[in-house]
């Protein structure tokens, strides 16, 4: 199964650029999307950028990711 979380680039050195997973920061190939530019959000699959994700849509995700982290943390209990 793929979970498709956006992460914010970074930095951006040749074709990899390191991308923020919530605190992760990971290096990832970006020749698929060219012009690629920091502060942009993308999606990665095994280890390529595969699409750019609009500001708005990223942050309406990752505050569902973090709801259900949350929910997740309550059923534990």
């Amino acid at each position: 199964m793929c979970l498709a979380v956006p992460g914010l680039v970074e930095s951006i050195e040749d074709d990899y650029a390191d991308v923020d997973f919530g605190g992760v920061r990971k290096k990832v190939c970006v020749t698929l999307l060219p012009g690629l530019e920091v502060g942009e959000y993308v999606i990665v699959h095994t280890g390529y950028a595969i699409e750019r994700m609009k500001p708005e849509e990223a942050k309406k995700t990752l505050a569902l990711w973090d709801e259900m982290a949350e929910m997740a943390a309550k059923m534990e209990k």
